[in-house]
């Protein structure tokens, strides 16, 4: 069978102020670019292509001389994109042969996604983990810097651990807020967790702050994680979020409702902080290439909305 091309989702940033198609931004520094910023008069070493000669025309019969006016143009600037995984245990769940999501398969087709997005845009690409390895480089960054030929470097991570220790998420915003050269403002930072120990409203306040477009990717098991069966009776493998440990647990019919509503709650507080701070996230609760694409299509539409609705 014919493997099915994959669908680039157009990268729209959440507040846009110019009529450029994104691809290139608009930088506030003035430069060569295709959107006029202002005119001034021509000085010697301009660009004869520079001058707009329907303004200088107007300028010369005003002033009964010869003038020469020429157009400024915003500079236009290759978009950014950092990809943060987080790797702790509980993003290693679960091996592709059990029957529940499989978060690194998630992983691998979420970032795939993030890839062709950042190669249509001509954007530069970034990535950082946290992974372990040797036990004395657990908690150092695995950071690969923006540029264009990332996208092989950053696939190789795939065949790393999920061994991260338990504050990598603020890690890995602390790390990049002291890249500001790398990471300026107006970066999409695509986060991908399953975010069951978020951090801190700090830690994403700060984020905010720095002026990131920053995409929470919400990666959870739409039975375990987003809700929870009803297996009274039953002794089911349980495994703990922080250390990936399985355990097996025994639950009466309530104790298995009270889960199901806890988890729901926890997602839905989840997405309502993220809201609040402007971060719109993607939820995958599925490892299908076709279904993940869709997400990623639906946020930008959505984004879309939200800039016509702000006019």
């Amino acid at each position: 069978m014919q493997k099915r091309p994959r669908r680039a989702f157009p990268l729209v940033p959440r507040h846009r102020t110019t009529g450029l198609a994104y691809g290139t931004q608009r930088s506030l520094r003035r430069g060569q670019g295709a959107e006029i910023a202002a005119t001034r008069p021509y000085v010697p070493g301009d660009r004869l292509s520079w001058i707009d000669w329907y303004a200088s025309a107007r300028m010369s019969v005003a002033k009964d001389d010869d003038v020469f006016v020429v157009r400024q143009f915003y500079a236009e600037t290759a978009p950014r994109v950092i990809v943060v995984i987080d790797r702790r245990a509980s993003m290693g769940l679960y091996p592709p042969s059990l029957p529940w999501l499989s978060k690194p398969e998630v992983v691998r087709e979420a970032t795939t996604a993030i890839l062709a997005a950042a190669h249509a845009a001509r954007a530069y690409v970034g990535y950082l983990d946290f992974s372990g390895g040797p036990a004395e480089s657990r908690g150092m960054p695995h950071w690969i810097s923006p540029h264009r030929q990332s996208a092989a470097q950053i696939l190789r991570r795939f065949e790393h651990g999920f061994d991260a220790p338990g504050d990598s998420l603020e890690l890995a915003v602390d790390y990049l807020l002291g890249l500001r050269r790398d990471v300026p403002s107006g970066t999409f930072v695509f986060v991908l967790s399953d975010f069951l120990s978020p951090g801190s409203d700090q830690v994403w306040s700060r984020a905010r702050a720095q002026g990131w477009d920053l995409v929470p990717v919400i990666i959870q098991d739409p039975v375990w994680e987003q809700s929870f069966p009803l297996i009274q009776g039953f002794l089911v493998p349980i495994a703990d979020p922080e250390s990936g440990e399985v355990g097996s647990v025994r639950m009466t019919r309530r104790e298995a409702r009270t889960r199901q509503a806890e988890n729901a709650e926890r997602l839905r507080s989840l997405v309502d902080r993220f809201r609040r701070l402007q971060f719109d996230s993607v939820l995958l609760d599925t490892a299908d290439p076709a279904a993940i694409d869709s997400a990623f299509v639906d946020w930008a539409a959505r984004r879309r909305l939200m800039r016509r609705r702000a006019r």
